[in-house]
């Protein structure tokens, strides 16, 4: 188990992604499905557990099979699950998800509410928040009550026992009662990240420009940052730290499912802050750190499924190797 110095600790949402079995159709055309774990923050666990390092979860989950299966594949693969708790009025969400053969994601949610919209601020495993050298989050946790005071509650006290807090909005519009609330909300908590990570789409859904140019991602920037960063899918990344910014170009891999690069990402990133934290205030190491994190998202997108692709610091060097 992973001391203070290098536990990533993730918050928020695991669910069962229903996938059709077959490619490129809408979810009416779908002729069956399969069932996937997911959820962008236990993927992040996960994804940090796979390459070596210590990880953890907290959130909540239905005290029923989809629930209980879930909380075992924290542990199969290597995360801490102290931080979850079980509801026994409440599901564990679902999501029937398809990649449409425009190449756009379909979504279709089932959380009226879920459990883990109802995880409460007294329900917080209070030590392992503590021991986070990382505390990541997204914002679907900040939908709902009693979730969002949960969220911010756990950020309060992660940010109190000296861990960064690292922030993946990871952008669902059909779970938010309308677009301006989503952007309300996302950028409600922008100033407290250290670490902020944010896809081509986030950035134009945010400042409302469609441009990766310097001067638009700035308008994201703030004072308190360490690390703000614009994943481009296979074109790479851009970064953007206090004294210094660039790219850093991605791998050239054959791609079969995107879903889960950008968890592999930022899982690996965190896994290399932790390692040396310096690395945020270190041009040199922080690239190369943001190429490890590259090449890890460059993998998962080799197989199908989030999980299931995410690889080991072996798989990962090598593909930096090669290259």
């Amino acid at each position: 188990m992973a001391g203070k110095s290098e536990l990533v600790v993730s918050f928020g949402e695991m669910l069962i992604d229903f996938v059709p079995t077959v490619a490129g159709v809408s979810l009416a055309e779908a002729p069956a499905f399969v069932k996937a774990p997911g959820g962008a923050p236990a993927n992040v666990a996960i994804a940090v557990a796979r390459l070596g390092g210590g990880a953890a979860f907290v959130g909540k989950l239905g005290d029923d099979e989809f629930g209980r299966m879930l909380a075992a594949i924290l542990r199969d693969n290597g995360v801490d699950d102290g931080g979850v708790v079980f509801d026994a009025g409440a599901r564990t969400a679902l999501a029937f998800v398809t990649l449409r053969a425009d190449g756009e994601r379909e979504f279709m949610f089932y959380r009226n509410p879920s459990a883990d919209m109802l995880l409460t601020h007294a329900e917080l495993n209070v030590e392992l928040i503590k021991r986070a050298a990382v505390f990541h989050y997204g914002s679907i946790s900040l939908i709902a009550e009693p979730c969002r005071s949960a969220h911010l509650r756990a950020m309060e006290i992660a940010k109190e026992a000296g861990a960064l807090l690292s922030y993946d909005p990871n952008l669902r519009e059909a779970l938010w009662p309308s677009r301006e609330e989503a952007r309300t909300k996302i950028l409600s908590i922008w100033d407290q990240a250290d670490i902020v990570k944010v896809s081509e789409v986030e950035l134009e859904f945010l400042t409302g420009i469609d441009s990766v140019e310097d001067d638009v991602v700035m308008k994201l920037w703030r004072p308190t940052m360490k690390l703000l960063l614009v994943t481009l899918g296979d074109q790479g990344c851009k970064y953007y730290a206090r004294d210094f910014r660039g790219a850093v170009p991605s791998y050239k891999v054959q791609q079969v499912d995107t879903t889960g690069a950008g968890d592999a990402f930022v899982g690996a990133l965190l896994r290399r802050i932790v390692q040396d934290p310096s690395s945020l205030q270190d041009q040199k190491k922080l690239e190369e750190a943001i190429k490890f994190a590259n090449a890890c998202g460059a993998i998962t997108t080799t197989k199908k499924g989030a999980i299931p692709s995410l690889p080991t610091e072996v798989e990962v060097l090598k593909l930096m190797e090669s290259a």
